[in-house]
């Protein structure tokens, strides 16, 4: 059996629901995979840092936080280590970078990532800032280390959109996409055309733990934004940066306006797309539309997402997520984990 050390930079929903995943699926990863994923290090801003080469009791570490948000995770250090000595220093093969978006910046995940990566460690995001604001620098970095980057969690949950494209397209272009990307939004729109405000539904989407830190960077077209960044760049070989984005949010989008587009046979989503010019000059944007209930993504409701690709060779390609959440992007974070082990 080989072990394989992951640590953590962040231990919010999506790290909490990784551990309860790991725990759960240990038999599995051991029966199918001979594998044994070990938690050596999680680092986070508000509860401390964890460093055990012999591995973290994950059940243990969710349960405290679980019982006191507020809690340090037990066994932490006593002194402070900052997150760049950490990723460095920690014993393990794999960083998983899980630290909240910073729509603005990407960072400090850019450098986290850079740190990783500089240090001989694969990095596996869910955070999208880094492939929006610094996929070809981070894609080369690793590919000059010999080491992975991956993210598959950054768009939609965990639906393999990017491993679709890397395992089950060959010699293909993607030359565009459109689709309903953000959870929060979706569960909005949702919500408040069926007659409950826009302050209810924030914190829905809040509850289920799919809304950013800051709600508003849904609300306005911020997360979208940077999710179509990072699709650009990662399957259509764009250098693009959320300020080459046409964004409009769904803030202005009033009950009046939902109850006049179901009474038109519309529903109004936050539609992302992207596209090719003649010349080939690719562009992004991401704006709420009022769509038939012939087209597939009008039909989304809650947080379900969908992505539409439009492919050379496969026309266009379409990938669902029901009722997506934690759970999913967890998973993602996890198949990434396991897209490395099994290059090793």
């Amino acid at each position: 059996m080989r072990t394989v050390r992951v640590a953590l930079v962040g231990f919010g929903n999506v790290g909490q629901a990784l551990a309860d995943l790991l725990d759960q699926r240990a038999d599995v990863l051991y029966q199918q995979y001979h594998l044994d994923v070990s938690v050596t290090g999680i680092a986070t801003a508000r509860h401390g840092t964890i460093i055990a080469p012999d591995g973290v009791d994950l059940a243990r570490t969710v349960a405290a936080i679980e019982d006191d948000p507020a809690a340090t995770l037990p066994g932490a250090l006593t002194g402070a280590i900052a997150i760049p000595a950490f990723i460095a220093t920690v014993p393990a093969d794999i960083i998983v970078e899980l630290s909240p978006l910073a729509p603005e910046s990407g960072q400090p995940a850019i450098r986290h990532c850079e740190t990783a990566l500089r240090n001989g460690k694969h990095v596996v995001t869910a955070n999208k800032g880094p492939v929006a604001y610094g996929y070809r620098r981070l894609r080369d970095l690793a590919l000059s280390q010999h080491r992975q980057f991956r993210f598959e969690s950054a768009v939609m949950d965990g639906a393999p959109i990017f491993a679709l494209v890397e395992k089950a397209l060959p010699a293909t272009k993607v030359r565009g996409f459109r689709g309903v990307v953000n959870s929060t939004s979706n569960l909005v729109l949702t919500m408040m055309t069926a007659g409950q405000t826009l302050a209810e539904a924030v914190a829905e989407a809040q509850r289920r733990g799919v809304a950013e830190a800051d709600p508003s960077y849904d609300l306005d077209g911020w997360d979208a934004t940077v999710k179509v960044c990072a699709l650009m760049n990662a399957l259509m070989d764009a250098d693009v940066r959320p300020a080459d984005i046409e964004r409009t949010g769904i803030g202005d989008i009033t009950a009046d306006d939902l109850r006049a587009a179901t009474a038109a046979g519309t529903a109004i989503k936050l539609v992302a797309e992207a596209w090719e010019a003649r010349d080939g000059t690719p562009h992004g944007r991401v704006v709420p539309r009022a769509l038939p209930l012939a087209d597939p993504l009008a039909t989304l409701a809650g947080t379900s997402n969908m992505l539409i690709l439009r492919t050379d060779t496969m026309g266009d390609l379409a990938i669902g997520e029901y009722d997506g959440g934690t759970p999913q992007t967890a998973y993602g974070v996890l198949a990434d984990i396991l897209h490395i082990a099994d290059s090793e």
